[in-house]
């Protein structure tokens, strides 16, 4: 397997990619009255500046459902779905909802588009995922046609789709694509508006940002036009200990994804990756656990005082993540507003 080494940065990012954005995603609120607390939740993070709001799309609440609420009751943030899975939906479906929710609040929507996981696409749905390389591009392919009000006319090797069509959008919906892998990359790059990176160690940041603006460059883009955002799992905390239990309780099960064990061996944690992917194969997930040491959390979770974790957020930013969205692992409301309030405009900034 070739190892992800750090790098240095492939291009001077102060002059290619876009400003940057403040961004958060929510606490998951469930059961009766969760929208409604969801709704407060985001217009509290639009009042202390944030610039984005990002929701998940992982079961339990709709996130494009929920998407029109929220664009519906709030007046500036932009509202964006890291991830939908692309399996589950058709293009026609998603295209439909694009053009209402550009129709409700044009130009705050943006959609994140991903592959997710055997767990979520073969357990849940019962569906296969297959060739998820070709999938993302035939539905990029097909939604751009699509948006663009073209009647569709489309046999590809994973979708199919005629006579579908739609008026074009007014205004334009961005499309972006999560991306771990270099395949993933190289087709975000080169066909999405943006990028989505998720759960990367520290020391790989400057490798993956390169490969991204090399790709872009390569498909002839500038790589400035290409937006790099990055889920990020945060807690102002002096109680280290339990915020890396935190992480490890919410996202060892993510390692013991094929996609995201190849991406955590690649960046230079091979030993780690295998011994969570072997306990979690005979269901000991202590031990799973256990294989995330403290310096491999420590790599890419953001978690200790309010400096250390701005600062921490400020060298993804130096480094060309234009877009940190952040989530604080706790579940502690007033955990939650601290850190939260640490990144907002008036408290955390980071150099033109």
């Amino acid at each position: 397997m070739t190892t992800l080494q750090p790098s240095a940065p492939a291009h001077d990012t102060a002059k290619t990619h876009p400003r940057y954005r403040a961004a958060v995603t929510p606490p998951q609120f469930l059961g009766a009255g969760s929208t409604a607390q969801t709704l407060d939740w985001i217009r509290w993070a639009e009042s202390i500046g944030f610039d984005d709001v990002w929701l998940p799309d992982a079961g339990r609440t709709d996130a494009l459902t929920l998407s029109a609420v929220v664009l519906a009751g709030t007046q500036r943030i932009r509202v964006g779905i890291a991830v939908v899975p692309a399996y589950t939906r058709t293009p026609a479906v998603i295209a439909a909802t694009l053009a209402t929710l550009a129709d409700l609040a044009p130009g705050r929507f943006v959609l994140g588009l991903g592959t997710s996981s055997e767990a979520m696409i073969e357990g849940w749905h019962g569906l296969k995922l297959d060739k998820p390389v070709t999938r993302m591009g035939e539905t990029v392919t097909l939604l751009n046609s699509m948006l663009a009000g073209e009647k569709s006319a489309f046999t590809g090797e994973t979708l199919r789709s005629n006579g579908y069509r739609q008026p074009p959008l007014t205004t334009p919906v961005p499309l972006y694509l999560a991306a771990l892998g270099p395949r993933m990359i190289e087709l975000a790059a080169a066909t999405a508006d943006g990028v989505i990176l998720n759960l990367f160690p520290l020391a790989v940041t400057d490798a993956l940002v390169g490969q991204i603006r090399q790709a872009a460059a390569s498909a002839g883009r500038s790589p400035g036009d290409v937006e790099i955002c990055s889920r990020f799992q945060v807690m102002v905390t002096d109680d280290l200990p339990a915020a890396r239990n935190a992480f490890r309780y919410v996202f060892t099960a993510y390692y013991a994804n094929p996609v995201y064990n190849r991406s955590l061996a690649a960046a230079g944690h091979g030993q780690q990756a295998a011994a969570l992917l072997d306990a979690a194969a005979s269901g000991d997930w202590k031990r799973a656990r256990a294989a995330l040491d403290d310096d491999v959390v420590d790599s890419i979770a953001v978690i200790g005082s309010r400096q250390h974790c701005q600062q921490r957020v400020r060298t993804y930013v130096e480094a060309g993540i234009t877009t940190p969205i952040l989530f604080c692992l706790s579940p502690d409301p007033d955990v939650q507003r601290a850190t939260y309030e640490a990144f907002s405009p008036a408290e955390f900034t980071v150099q033109p």
